[in-house]
């Protein structure tokens, strides 16, 4: 039976695989695109870590001042659930730290590719690169696993307001 009867039939190939002539070496094309890409990758991670910052002081900030907070800008009295804001602005600064860090290094590691021509650079830039995707995927996965449960909760507060429970 030959190949072309059965579609089913797993794709052979070779044990080593033929080398490229270009591996390893990067046309001038792509040097200029990795070059002129780095500063706006050092830039952005930068401004990354001036937003986990500013988050995390502003969390801490909701934890050390609630009453101030709730008198001075809402006109109540008490701290109200300035906690839960209070951890959620700490959480997510810290949580952001990590993508802001690994768009830093990509392009700090592009920029001592660009002056040393190592590979062992360009290997780890690629690899930050890498680590960035991948924390993004799996915030993404969580993301979309929670919204299902955050619908039900939202459906159970929709009902316990409706029936006035509370």
């Amino acid at each position: 039976m030959s190949d072309y009867e059965n579609p089913y039939n797993s794709p052979e190939a070779p044990i080593v695989p033929e080398k490229s002539q270009n591996v390893g070496n990067l046309n001038e094309t792509m040097l200029r695109y990795l070059n002129e890409t780095s500063p706006w990758l050092r830039f952005i991670g930068i401004i990354g870590f001036i937003g986990c910052g500013i988050l995390t002081i502003t969390g801490i900030i909701f934890a050390i001042f609630p009453r101030m907070i709730s008198t001075t800008f809402m006109n109540v009295s008490g701290s109200g659930p300035f906690w839960v804001i209070s951890i959620l602005y700490f959480a997510l600064g810290i949580l952001l730290f990590f993508p802001s860090r690994f768009t830093y290094d990509f392009g700090a590691k592009i920029r001592k590719y660009q002056f040393s021509n190592s590979d062992i650079d360009l290997e780890l830039a690629f690899k930050n690169n890498k680590s960035l995707w991948k924390f993004y995927g799996i915030l993404c996965i969580v993301y979309l696993a929670l919204i299902p449960f955050m619908i039900v909760i939202a459906i159970i507060i929709g009902v316990v307001a409706a029936t006035g429970f509370f």
